[in-house]
């Protein structure tokens, strides 16, 4: 079974303030970050994981009539949070992916208390086999 765990930062405007944490506090939850991704790796259980940048930068790209796409800042206006990161992790059972969001939602922030930010957890779609 493969899942997605995906992080959620406050501050629907993009900015979380990251940028504005102490260098000790930005290098305590990177290497929390990496620690886990080792972690996952070493276990099998990591497929893919990336940060991904601020919703500022992020467009809705839809397809027209006219066969060029349009394209949109997005993705989404009016909410307060958004999608920090994610990873797609391979385990036996939902429980496990459970445990795993649970730790990553403890990653540290400033002064090193835990961030207890929502991660959002789906099973990825397997296309049955014909």
């Amino acid at each position: 079974m493969r899942f997605m765990l995906m992080m959620h930062a406050p501050r629907g405007t993009g900015d979380w303030n990251i940028d504005g944490w102490s260098q000790d506090d930005v290098k305590a939850h990177m290497d929390f970050m990496h620690a886990l991704n080792r972690e996952l790796k070493e276990n099998g259980e990591l497929v893919g994981a990336e940060g991904l940048t601020p919703p500022g930068q992020a467009r809705v790209v839809r397809a027209t009539t006219v066969g060029k796409p349009s394209v949109t800042d997005g993705p989404f206006a009016e909410t307060k949070e958004f999608l920090a990161g994610y990873w797609i992790v391979r385990v036996d059972r939902p429980e496990r992916a459970y445990e795993i969001a649970g730790r990553a939602s403890a990653a540290p922030g400033p002064g090193g208390a835990p961030l207890n930010m929502p991660i959002e957890v789906r099973q990825v779609y397997d296309e049955p086999a014909m």
